[in-house]
């Protein structure tokens, strides 16, 4: 068994979670960041995408969770996210996803605010 580390850092969503009207309404930019541990053994041997972890569908299997309903909060996003891409890819063993709220309401002056979510098999 072969292990390979992926990271797919500030990927940008525009979405609608939050816990205020406001946020539901307008809506706001999020930053996602993705890391995570899959085997990679029957991919390096047959250099085949279909036998690794698809970057470009994980992308796309989170665009779908962040866009298939609204969440109040952002650790919750980062759970159904994560629990998606476990269930989806089968190869990967570990994932940690990390959600960004540049913009958060919140009275106070602040580079970034984010919560990350880790799962494994």
């Amino acid at each position: 068994m072969a292990k390979a580390d992926f990271h797919i850092k500030g990927l940008r969503l525009h979405g609608r979670h939050g816990a205020l009207e406001a946020e539901r309404s307008l809506g706001q930019r999020f930053v996602l960041d993705l890391a995570f541990t899959a085997d990679v053994g029957e991919a390096l041997k047959s250099d085949r995408v279909e036998d690794t972890v698809h970057y470009g569908h994980a992308i796309k299997a989170v665009a779908a969770t962040f866009e298939g309903r609204w969440y109040n909060l952002i650790e919750a996003l980062a759970a159904a996210i994560a629990d998606d891409l476990m269930a989806r890819f089968e190869k990967i063993e570990r994932v940690r996803v990390t959600v960004h709220k540049p913009s958060a309401p919140i009275a106070a002056i602040f580079d970034d605010l984010s919560v990350s979510v880790e799962r494994h098999r």
